[in-house]
């Protein structure tokens, strides 16, 4: 690439104009192309900037190898289908705000730009402002103290219309989402500048919006945000109201007023501040002067990351807009508002807006268990953490199309959200006959046959299904005969209900008499062991009631019968990153569960195997998991699709039997 990006402009409307008219002015990059869906309009804005080759559609644009990088300029909900088509046609990509419609599209946009190599930046401008870095400058410098509090508001006054983008619901209309995202990355970078970080996450957000009556949008919202240091920061936007736009940072030893933090210099010139010392007459003028328009400041921005091999901006990395994307999720769930397109119900697309299919050009491994009718991948996706669809529909999405098809649900994950939602994207999706779906049922205190039934019923109807292609009771009840709850798994087998039963912390003992039972009754036994084998040794139980498998006696009962184990915690719920450390104790679980000194030899060998082999130490953990002379699955429960994409190098990592055994210290030597 030469040192002048070449830019294409996708979209017409009034921003990409904005962003025309700034890179003009850029240094390092030029306009060479634009994109509509008329021709019409696309030569028209072609004719307005010269000089510039005007294509009749998005796809086409997309097509022309003059075009190195793309600016983003469509409506909301178009950013992620387009920003994704653009990383695939190996465009980089600046992506006006918000970069998606939530934390979920972003994560999606994310990992296509990851994957073909190209560079994603949300479009904060204001970010790339020598006035915002001046603002870093002074909050670091110590000169206001101890930061205590932040207050910022982008708030502004349009005329109403229900057509309006900015009104429209299924255009993503509403305050928070058009210029709310600016408060929100203010805070939070001064936040993480005063602890001496890139940005800060807030721990939590409390928001309230005034919705509109017709379209359901926020017409004004605003929210209050907690950080770790203590920082609180009072945030306002707003499309019906206008407000004071501009933000305050306050300390113990004095103040800064910023009067136009959002669009500082838009064509160039000076921008000032007021700094309020303590005890001082008066404020102390603070004046930011530079020759850059706004926009070309964010070209150049993007233009000087490439050409130093990188593919973040360091004003707006991806961790940072993700960070800001879930603020906005958080404050409009406080404020308990959902656009109609991101409920369970209307959530019938895909974020790329394709059919959802297997699209890994190596689909994960899978594995036959005896009674099913269909493979199922050799990981199993935990279906505990998803609480909104946009989110499970996100990590489903990426989890099918690398070929998993298998997902671990139970009765007791979520209160049952989990289990609805993954019911209604099956059926949104159309896939229950590829997915291999495991029910869990019958927890303690609820583990008894009448327990199991009901439970059981009331999970194929949160799942919208008829069957479980594999029922694992989520505990044992000793207090129970063993033959009472084979004999109803066996009544639910026979009416259809179930293919394959197992248990989850079940001994080997218990197993092997409910399987005894079931061949005198002619009933069908347990199939599958869902309990706790990793590389680390459980050395206390996660919680009440679980059990591993790990140990000599019962790997040796796994291995001589053959029975299909179902690892929970494979890879020791993150005592293989960097989460775990003799002299890291904050995670009060994992160190109860973990934390001994022949773990962290088994974890110190995993580091020294991960070396070796260009890998992080938990594929190596989870490798060991999936390598065992007996076979295996492993359940992960990945919460974005980063640590999926983390994760899946397991799959491909062979491990000698030999190197096995070293990593749990069955050898000194390999």
């Amino acid at each position: 690439m030469s040192d002048t990006l070449a830019w294409g402009i996708l979209g017409t409307g009034a921003i990409a104009r904005t962003f025309a008219r700034g890179l003009a002015h850029a240094k390092r990059g030029r306009l060479v192309a634009v994109g509509s869906r008329a021709v019409a309009t696309a030569q028209a804005f072609a004719d307005e900037f010269g000089g510039v080759t005007a294509h009749g559609s998005y796809e086409a644009l997309l097509a022309d190898p003059a075009v190195h990088a793309v600016y983003l300029g469509v409506p909301h909900p178009d950013h992620a289908p387009w920003a994704i088509r653009a990383a695939e046609a190996g465009k980089h990509v600046l992506c006006e705000k918000p970069l998606g419609l939530n934390h979920a599209e972003g994560m999606v946009m994310a990992e296509a730009a990851r994957a073909h190599g190209v560079l994603l930046m949300e479009a904060f401008m204001y970010r790339c402002s020598p006035q915002t870095r001046r603002i870093v400058e002074l909050v670091q410098s110590g000169v206001l103290g101890e930061v205590k509090v932040i207050q910022a508001t982008f708030s502004f006054r349009a005329q109403f219309s229900p057509e309006k983008r900015l009104f429209n619901n299924a255009l993503g209309g509403g305050g928070i989402l058009d210029v709310g995202g600016y408060p929100v990355s203010f805070a939070r970078l001064v936040a993480g500048a005063a602890a001496g970080q890139a940005f800060a996450n807030p721990l939590e957000v409390k928001g309230s919006a005034a919705l509109n009556p017709v379209t359901g949008i926020d017409d004004h919202a605003a929210a209050t945000l907690k950080f770790a240091n203590g920082i609180i920061a009072q945030v306002a936007t707003g499309v019906a109201v206008s407000q004071d736009n501009s933000a305050r940072i306050y300390g113990t030893t004095g103040w800064l007023h910023v009067l136009t933090p959002w669009i500082p210099a838009r064509e160039g010139g000076a921008v000032t501040m007021y700094l309020h010392r303590a005890g001082a007459a008066e404020p102390e003028l603070i004046s930011v002067e530079t020759t850059d328009w706004l926009y070309a400041l964010e070209a150049d921005a993007v233009a000087e990351a490439l050409a130093a091999g990188a593919r973040e901006v360091p004003a707006m990395t991806i961790a940072d807009t993700l960070g800001n994307l879930a603020a906005l999720d958080a404050w409009r769930q406080s404020a308990g508002f959902t656009y109609e397109a991101e409920k369970p119900e209307a959530y019938t697309h895909t974020i790329s807006r394709r059919p959802l299919a297997v699209r890994a050009s190596r689909p994960m491994a899978k594995g036959q268990v005896p009674g099913l009718d269909k493979p199922v991948s050799r990981l199993v996706m935990g279906c505990d953490n998803q609480r909104t669809m946009p989110h499970a529909a996100a990590m489903w999405d990426d989890w099918f199309e690398r070929g998993g098809n298998a997902f671990d649900t139970s009765y007791v994950y979520g209160g049952g959200v989990p289990e609805r939602l993954f019911g209604q994207w099956m059926r949104n999706r159309g896939v229950r006959s590829d997915c291999a779906v495991i029910v869990k049922g019958a927890h303690t205190p609820c583990c008894t046959p009448d327990f199991l039934t009901s439970q059981l019923y009331e999970s194929l109807d949160r799942l919208q299904t008829d069957h479980a292609d594999l029922y694992i009771m989520h505990r044992d009840n000793l207090d129970i005969p063993v033959g009472e709850f084979v004999d109803v798994l066996d009544e639910h087998v026979r009416a259809g209900r179930i293919k394959v039963t197992g248990g989850s912390n079940w001994t080997s003992e218990r197993f092997k008499k409910a399987n005894a039972y079931a061949r005198r009754k002619g009933r069908q036994g347990f199939t599958v062991l869902n309990n706790n084998f990793s590389l680390a040794r459980m050395v206390n139980p996660v919680w009440n009631g679980c059990i591993s498998a790990s140990d000599p006696e019962t790997r040796r009962w796994l291995k001589r019968t053959h029975t299909p184990l179902f690892s929970w915690s494979s890879q020791a719920r993150g005592f293989f990153t960097n989460r775990a450390g003799p002299d890291k104790l904050d995670d009060r679980e994992l160190v109860h569960a973990w934390y001994s000194e022949d773990n962290f030899e088994r974890r110190t060998r995993a580091q020294v195997l991960a070396r070796e082999r260009g890998v992080a130490p938990i594929n190596v953990a989870l490798a060991y998991v999936l390598r065992q002379p007996f076979p295996t699955w492993a359940l992960v429960g990945p919460r974005e699709i980063s640590e999926t994409v983390s994760t899946c190098p397991a799959l491909d990592l062979d491990l000698s039997p030999v190197e096995l055994a070293w990593l749990n210290l069955e050898r000194a030597l390999r």
